[in-house]
């Protein structure tokens, strides 16, 4: 997650205090996401330093105002870009690519627990998280985000399962 354009997007409405973006961040994400107050100061901080935020301290408080290098970036995150850089860290990637290292037995293991760890929250979630009519959208969109990506983690559980098989027990040409 990027707290840091996640600021930016919400100072382009506006110049506003600290305490205002961390409470216009939590109620815009459906609260699933808390953010501390610190993470807010030290990324304005952030922001300042490359000229991305103003600060106008005159005032009682700290009122801070995206610039125009912050609307460019902000403009450039809307945005995909199509990139040949590797996917971003994900740790249940690394846990499978370690776990290959130990041998296929372990490597299969893993696979197997996390696959029994995903479809165990897969089915809670599906059970007993159904948001009523009318719920809060931003809620809704971050349980089907969650559902969604559990999903995708399963299917590729599955394509890892059947490659480390199939790498194990190669087929022989007659």
């Amino acid at each position: 997650m990027s707290v840091r354009h996640a600021l930016l997007a919400l100072l382009s409405e506006g110049p506003k205090y600290g305490l205002q973006l961390r409470e216009e961040f939590e109620a815009r994400t459906g609260e699933v996401w808390p953010l501390n107050v610190g993470q807010v100061y030290t990324t304005l901080d952030r922001l300042t330093r490359d000229g991305l935020v103003s600060v106008d301290d005159s005032g009682d408080q700290k009122r801070y105002a995206i610039t125009a290098e912050g609307r460019e970036e902000l403009g450039a995150w809307w945005h995909p870009q199509r990139t040949e850089a590797p996917p971003p860290r994900d740790e249940l990637v690394l846990k499978v690519l370690l776990a290959l290292e130990a041998g296929p037995a372990w490597a299969l293991m893993v696979v197997t627990e996390h696959r029994t760890t995903l479809t165990g929250m897969l089915q809670a979630r599906r059970r007993d998280d159904r948001p009523p009519a009318g719920s809060d959208l931003a809620a809704s969109l971050v349980a089907d985000a969650v559902i969604t990506r559990a999903e995708a983690d399963l299917r590729w559980l599955d394509l890892c399962e059947a490659r480390i098989l199939r790498d194990q027990h190669p087929r022989t040409e007659t």
